[in-house]
């Protein structure tokens, strides 16, 4: 994580006042605790389910990671244990990973994998940590599966472990991250980034470090007893896809069809903030959607999606973390260093595909939920094993899931404070309870924020020969900055951030192409908006 540099202030401009407004989400939810004593505090791990149990894989035991290098993801950190939680009872087996083959023992004791579980099959990929093969900190090159069930019960019993993984080796897995995920039988590796090397937040050379900026879409065969790969296509955008440490979201979309959503990440190109506008991806390609920003939860954090059949609207909801917004006495504050935050949001996506979020009027028990995983209630229907199915709960009250581990902190800024010592691991679950009012006046309220995004552009001429001019209206002074981008999704123009007073501007661009053809023009206002728009240079 980088240290962004901050000024902290309430926020007046381009937001309009609060509205305390009633619903179409009529649950009231509740965050109760409970206890597994011999479950550590982790965070940053892959998880599975089998028969009520679950399997949690990798990850980290200590806090927030220190900004030294020398001190930064220690290996006498790592969880080198795979466990099996058996929640109803609170009965937790666990064995080592030091017993499986070099490659299965590193890549399992590493943090940020991208991983996904299809029926009893549990896919990971890549992860960062410290590889004693490699004398260094490295992101793992490699594609791993799990039988869930039989090592949870080889872990249980005591037997040996390694027959129930298949690894293979290919650098287009080393992605630490990112996110994992499955459409129409097709995996999507999306986003994340290769760091190998010892962590520092000033960019002093102990390091290397590669946005993947795309979506990696292949197919996997795990029928023999080798694994393989097929249809291996890459999907690049150098602007939008320049995102790791975000939540993916499984979405169902207006249409009836499936797909994902990008929800913020980090880092902007040429900027430490967070992405505020999301990314929907479907079999057909990804949108960004610029028109809207989402502000309470910009990094991984505990989160779940839900769909609404009869008003035919998405929910998504977020369980603290960090964000570069949060409230305070009822007023949205903006802190540039990200921090920690107690927050629990909605994004509804409603029959119209209009995005709005919302503060929910609960909030977590701390500054809690960051690098934390939400393990559904899987004796609930879903939809592709991911979405809760909203309209087939019949219960007034009924348990969503379990938030599991995560960071605790006790400081808003712990990494910018240099304080990591106020981090650790979480040790407490929460289960997630979901109540559904039965009289119109109990029906839930919330505070909706105005995620509109204010700005519009437009370019003269266009079509384009060579020159061209952005023209754009500001009610304040801004920060106003562009890339543009070809059709393959390269950046092949960028501006730095020049400040324009408010008025009428007109922003002179002289750019001869390559090769001519569709290029798309993205405008930036204050590091905070993005109106993207389609140039045919001719």
């Amino acid at each position: 994580m980088k240290n962004l540099q901050s000024v902290l202030f309430l926020i007046g401009l381009f937001f309009s006042e609060l509205v305390y407004a009633q619903q179409s989400f009529p649950y009231e939810l509740s965050i109760v605790p409970v206890s597994v004593p011999d479950l550590p505090g982790i965070h940053s791990y892959a998880y599975g389910q089998s028969d009520g149990k679950w399997l949690i894989i990798g990850g980290r035991l200590d806090g927030l990671h220190p900004r030294q290098p020398n001190s930064s993801f220690p290996a006498s950190a790592n969880n080198t244990n795979m466990y099996v939680v058996d929640i109803k009872t609170s009965e937790v087996w666990s064995s080592s990973v030091t017993s499986l083959p070099a490659g299965l023992q590193e890549q399992l004791q590493s943090t940020n994998m991208n991983f996904h579980q299809e029926e009893d099959t549990l896919y990971i990929v890549g992860g960062y940590g410290y590889s004693t093969s490699s004398l260094n900190h490295v992101t793992y090159p490699y594609l791993t599966t799990i039988n869930v069930s039989s090592l949870m019960l080889a872990i249980e019993y005591g037997l040996p472990l390694e027959t129930y993984f298949k690894q293979i080796q290919d650098d287009r897995f080393a992605v630490t991250g990112g996110h994992l995920n499955v459409l129409d039988n097709t995996f999507y590796l999306v986003g994340g980034h290769r760091f190998d090397g010892r962590y520092n937040p000033m960019g002093n050379p102990s390091y290397t470090q590669t946005y993947t900026n795309q979506i990696r879409k292949f197919k996997i065969d795990n029928t023999g007893d080798q694994l393989s790969i097929s249809d291996y296509e890459a999907i690049t955008d150098e602007v939008h896809l320049h995102r790791r440490d975000y939540n993916l979201l499984p979405q169902i979309f207006p249409d009836g069809s499936d797909g994902f959503t990008i929800s913020s990440g980090v880092f902007q190109v040429g900027v430490d903030l967070p992405f505020l506008y999301p990314v929907d991806i479907t079999a057909e390609g990804h949108t960004p959607n610029t028109a809207f920003n989402q502000y309470l939860s910009n990094y991984h954090s505990a989160n779940t999606c839900m769909y609404d059949s009869v008003q035919n609207e998405m929910h998504s909801v977020f369980f603290g973390g960090m964000s570069q917004y949060y409230y305070q006495d009822g007023e949205l504050v903006q802190d540039d260093k990200v921090p920690f935050v107690k927050t629990v949001s909605r994004v509804t996506r409603d029959a119209t595909g209009n995005l709005t979020e919302y503060q929910l009027p609960i909030e977590m028990p701390g500054l809690k939920g960051s690098s934390a995983e939400f393990i559904p209630n899987l004796n609930l229907d879903y939809h592709n094993g991911e979405i809760l199915k909203l309209n087939t709960v019949k219960e007034e009250q009924f348990l969503l899931g379990h938030i599991v581990g995560g960071i605790n902190s006790s400081s808003l800024n712990p990494f910018a404070d240099n304080t990591l010592n106020l981090t650790n691991a979480d040790e407490t679950i929460y289960e997630v309870w979901a109540k559904q009012p039965v009289e119109e006046e109990e029906m839930v309220l919330a505070y909706e924020i105005d995620g509109h995004n204010p700005f519009e552009i437009s370019v003269n001429p266009n079509p384009v020969s060579e020159d061209f001019a952005i023209n754009f209206h500001l009610e304040n002074e801004a920060e106003v900055s562009y890339m543009l981008s070809n059709a393959a999704g390269q950046i092949v123009k960028q501006s730095t951030r020049v400040k324009y007073s408010g008025g009428e501007h007109s922003w002179p661009v002289k750019f001869t192409p390559v090769q001519r053809g569709i290029y798309f023009l993205n405008v930036f206002f204050d590091g905070k908006y993005c109106v993207t728009q389609k140039l045919i240079f001719e």
